[in-house]
């Protein structure tokens, strides 16, 4: 008896060896989704698998100079992508850009209402923005009691992939019915651009998770310290005493308000390391983005043409990311089972992309001093908001820290609009002739 059960045993084992195998593996691959840096990686090798054979194509048309050999029907789409005009230095061709309004142009009255409509505009886009942002990413959908746990929607890039769907839409029906510059630029030269700015949006709704609402504004509103930073390293540009010195106060703010936060019941309102480390990848990629569209401008588009030429990049790789990931139809189950959530990612969209509007409308109109004064009492706003709607605790020492932050964002502009006015008054008046 003792030598049967010591033959069954060893067997009996080796048949349950494979079933805890297996149910280890399926515990690993079900649990992937919940670790970010592993969400990170698998996202860049879905848009590496569309960068790769794009690159060794450009370079074989270059290779090739396909420009002087080529013909047939696809030479104008591939001189397009690959080659453009190559005219960074060009006038405007055949269009007749209105000149931004300082207030000769109308009355008073009205230009007072253009002002009224462009702020209320701005606000209430990024407002509800921001509201839905953290609603979405932090709260979760069908809980039928309060017991009840529901689902929660963890695939930041699906919401990535809306935003830039529907930017897509609006920014191709305006280049559509308004006249726009005659584009020069290589259309692939926007994919650089396009592939920091998922990344920054995708780190964006990621840190949600790890991060409270009021730190990640007080982050953005510092982004302003790496965009100087990159742009000594990019374009070698020199800064004036009194923007290292905002920077400093900038940077003493956000320090005074991450050290005085108290961590709460809730997830969404603590601070944990991935959270740092993932609003500092926002911060950089969304620096790089800012610089390489300064390097795009030269080309002498307009606003709408580079808004279109970086969302049809955007969409192209967050689609062929999922489709590969097979988090497409997954993202869209959950839309379906939650009709709460479908309506929040639709107005998502919609705040985004008539934000985008509302942002080129407002600088053209007024300048970028006005439209900055604007985005930053939004931002003050915005943690106001947050802190009332989902109970974010602020304390005293991080509510100083706060204020230290905005004072330094309105000198940055009362400084930078004295500047500008000093070089005016510099300038000669022009000869009549």
């Amino acid at each position: 008896m003792p030598s049967f059960s010591w033959r069954v045993c060893p067997a009996f084992v080796l048949l349950l060896i494979p079933s805890l195998v297996a149910a280890e593996e399926s515990s690993l691959l079900d649990g992937w989704h919940d670790v970010w840096i592993l969400r990170f990686l698998v996202n860049v090798l879905g848009y590496s698998t569309i960068i790769i054979p794009g690159y060794f194509l450009i370079s074989y048309f270059k290779r090739t100079n396909y420009l002087e050999t080529g013909n047939g029907f696809c030479f104008p789409l591939i001189k397009t992508c690959v080659f453009g005009s190559e005219a960074k230095t060009g006038l405007l061709d055949d269009v007749s850009l209105a000149p931004r309004n300082e207030g000769e142009s109308g009355s008073s009255v009205r230009q007072v209402v253009k002002l009224i409509f462009c702020a209320a505009g701005l606000q209430v886009s990024y407002l509800t923005w921001g509201v839905l942002q953290e609603r979405v990413m932090t709260r979760s959908y069908g809980a039928m009691t309060p017991e009840d746990e529901g689902e929660k929607f963890k695939d930041s890039q699906f919401l990535v992939f809306m935003n830039r769907i529907l930017a897509l839409t609006v920014s191709g029906l305006w280049c559509l019915l308004f006249k726009q510059p005659r584009h020069g630029a290589p259309m692939y030269k926007y994919s650089f651009a396009s592939l920091s700015n998922i990344m920054s949006s995708w780190c964006q709704y990621e840190a949600l998770k790890y991060i409270s609402f009021p730190t990640q504004v007080l982050a953005k509103a510092s982004k302003v310290i790496p965009v100087m930073l990159m742009s000594k390293l990019v374009s070698h540009k020199s800064y004036e005493y009194w923007e290292y010195f905002t920077a400093v106060l900038i940077s003493m703010g956000v320090s005074m308000f991450l050290l005085s936060s108290t961590p709460s019941k809730h997830p969404s309102t603590v601070t944990t390391f991935s959270g740092v480390v993932i609003l500092v990848g926002y911060i950089v990629f969304d620096s790089f983005t800012s610089n390489w569209q300064d390097n795009l401008f030269k080309y002498k588009m307009s606003a709408v043409q580079m808004m279109f030429g970086v969302n049809l990049f955007s969409c192209l790789f967050t689609v062929g990311s999922l489709l590969e990931q097979g988090a497409f139809f997954d993202s869209v189950a959950f839309m379906m089972r939650h009709s709460e959530f479908a309506f929040h990612a639709v107005l998502l969209s919609v705040c985004s992309a008539c934000g985008q509007l509302f942002i080129f409308y407002t600088i053209n109109q007024f300048g970028a001093a006005v439209f900055t004064i604007i985005m930053t009492l939004r931002q003050a706003i915005a943690i106001l908001l947050s802190c009332f709607l989902y109970g974010h605790a602020v304390t005293i020492v991080g509510g100083f820290g706060i204020a230290v932050v905005f004072l330094a964002l309105f000198l940055r502009v009362y400084a930078r609009s004295r500047m500008k006015s000093g070089r005016r008054s510099t300038l000669p008046p022009p000869q009549k002739v």
